[in-house]
């Protein structure tokens, strides 16, 4: 069994106190992120301990102790205050998985402003809605993504600085550019960090609805109570482990699994910013001794292509304990892990919104293949009846899945967005938006999402984003984007296209077509396939049904079409 009993007594004798005990919380005091990431581990004896291990393409490696980071993170906090940004001004972080991604979202909270991390990879006019949205008053950058930023700064008043982090100062700056070296600044020894209190908003992640554009999901201090007991139980970090998150901080998993909850427990993490390939990862595990390793499906499955044969080139008798996250973890991928390393993948299930693992396979608790597990301690879950709202008692009927709401990590709002926050409630409860079914040991079974959203590679794509990038296309007339089934990212993205007079249907289009979204949105928006017809299916009142698009992709019944369009 595991070293701190069994999951029912956890259960039994649950309240957040434990983890405000832990970290010395009293309710009404300050909580600050950034301080409770660096500053508290070093008064805790830990300045000396390694904090993270970095290594990038072609470029030294680089490791940080808890000092370090202490130490980083004020600097760039005095920075970003020398500059007028102050509490809850929005900074938006955009770059690589480089060192200045970890440090300069601590430095951010630190000063009580509210970190935008966002994924590099997206093009200029993804960044555009999110920076528009949240109305960003700096962002921290990288010469290379810095061009995107010029290419949308006109129509950004508001955006006063564009912070450079590898530009020497030498070459010519653009408008509102500056440039910032970590290496160059002198350290900051003593910062005043500014006195959040649990409700203070702390991290502002952008997550794709169904409609409409991306929403702002307002996290607030007092997540880290959350994250740091679910990281502490369910990850089972401790003092002495090596751990290794392998999402990118601009998505969710990156700074709650990523940075807050490793730092605050004070371990050693490694970050890997190269390509990904099954060599590499199998290297970084051993060269590292990684114990703990926290990863996603879609990389699962890359592994388990790459075949059992590579894993015997690596020595990864390091590895202690495995989770998943970000869609639902195939029972295959459980059997080919214990297979090859002997340990099962744990499969974790939250959301952005919920800040933290809601339900999931506990340590030592029996692993059943397929399912996502039971609801974290002090978690009240259910699935509610798909028209009643009501609580489904019987096991094996599908339902929504509902939290009670109260967790600390749980969002606080959409930034500018009431009505929507407000429309995730119903009956009491909050819904994540996605059908599952309990069976009688009080194990969830994902049934799948409650809506057209696109989950691609645990990453959520909104086909209205898409289609909307698709209409700026010079040759579409109109066009509707589903899911459609993909071996290794479970869906990737389908685009039905209706082309206007003159231009011809042929793979240079096709081409033509998928780097334009590539490059307006992100690689992970873009289209795989285009197919291109004389008509899209639509409602009487004009809506396009992607429904029925869908089934066909996935060979599932059409159901109801009596709203469908006579033709």
């Amino acid at each position: 069994m595991h070293h701190f009993g069994s999951y029912e007594d956890r259960v039994k004798s649950f309240d957040w106190k434990i983890s405000e005990k832990e970290l010395e919380y009293q309710p009404g005091n300050v909580i600050n992120i950034g301080w409770y990431c660096t500053d508290r581990i070093c008064e805790m004896g830990k300045a000396n301990k390694t904090a993270l291990l970095w290594e990038g393409q072609g470029v030294p490696d680089r490791k940080y102790t808890y000092n370090d980071i202490r130490l980083a993170s004020n600097t760039i906090g005095a920075y970003l205050r020398s500059l007028g940004i102050g509490a809850g001004d929005r900074v938006c972080l955009f770059m690589d998985k480089i060192p200045e991604l970890y440090l300069g979202f601590l430095g951010v909270v630190k000063i009580g402003a509210i970190a935008q991390p966002l994924f590099s990879a997206f093009g200029d006019e993804s960044l555009f809605i999110r920076l528009d949205d949240a109305r960003t008053k700096a962002i921290i950058t990288q010469r290379k993504h810095a061009l995107k930023v010029r290419k949308i700064l006109a129509q950004m008043p508001y955006l006063e600085h564009v912070i450079i982090v590898d530009h020497d100062g030498k070459k010519e700056l653009k408008e509102r550019e500056k440039p910032f070296s970590l290496d160059n600044a002198t350290p900051v020894e003593h910062l005043e960090i500014h006195p959040t209190t649990a409700e203070s908003p702390s991290v502002l992640h952008y997550t794709s609805g169904t409609t409409g554009k991306p929403k702002g999901v307002q996290h607030v201090h007092y997540s880290l109570i959350s994250q740091y007991l679910t990281a502490k139980w369910v990850l089972d970090l401790r003092d002495d482990d090596i751990y290794w998150c392998t999402a990118d901080p601009g998505w969710v998993t990156g700074t709650s699994y990523g940075i807050i909850a490793p730092f605050a427990l004070g371990v050693t993490q490694c970050v890997q910013d190269v390509g990904f390939s099954a060599e590499n990862w199998y290297r970084f595990i051993e060269k590292n001794k990684v114990t703990v390793w926290y990863s996603a499906p879609t990389a699962i499955r890359s592994l388990m292509k790459a075949g059992d044969e590579i894993v015997k080139k690596f020595t990864l008798t390091s590895l202690r304990h495995l989770a998943s996250v970000g869609e639902p973890l195939n029972a295959e991928a459980v059997h080919w892990s214990n297979r090859v390393f002997g340990l099962p993948f744990h499969d974790t299930y939250w959301q952005t919104e919920t800040g933290s693992i809601m339900i999931t396979n506990f340590p030592g608790m029996k692993v059943k293949a397929g399912s996502m597990g039971r609801a974290f301690p002090g978690i009240e879950s259910c699935v509610l009846d798909l028209k009643t709202y009501e609580p489904i008692t019987e096991p094996g009927r599908i339902g929504l899945i509902a939290f009670k709401p109260g967790w600390p990590a749980m969002m606080r709002t959409y930034w500018n967005n009431p009505e929507t926050y407000k429309n995730k409630f119903k009956n009491g409860w909050y819904l994540p938006g996605d059908r599952s079914s309990i069976d009688k040991e009080g194990y969830f079974w994902f049934a799948g999402r409650d809506d057209d959203i696109i989950n691609t590679a645990g990453h959520l794509v909104s086909p209205f984003e898409v289609e909307s990038a698709l209409l700026e296309h010079q040759a579409v007339a109109e066009s509707a984007v589903v899911a459609k089934p993909d071996e290794v990212n479970m869906e990737v993205v389908k685009a039905f296209v209706t082309l206007k007079r003159g231009f011809d249907a042929g793979p240079d289009l096709e081409l033509d077509i998928m780097n334009f979204i590539r490059k307006r949105l992100s690689p992970l928006a873009m289209p795989q396939e285009i197919e291109y017809v004389a008509s899209l299916p639509k409602t009487r009142s004009g809506k396009i049904m992607r429904r029925l698009l869908r089934a066909k992709e996935w060979g599932e019944e059409i159901g109801d079409t009596s709203t469908l369009e006579n033709d």
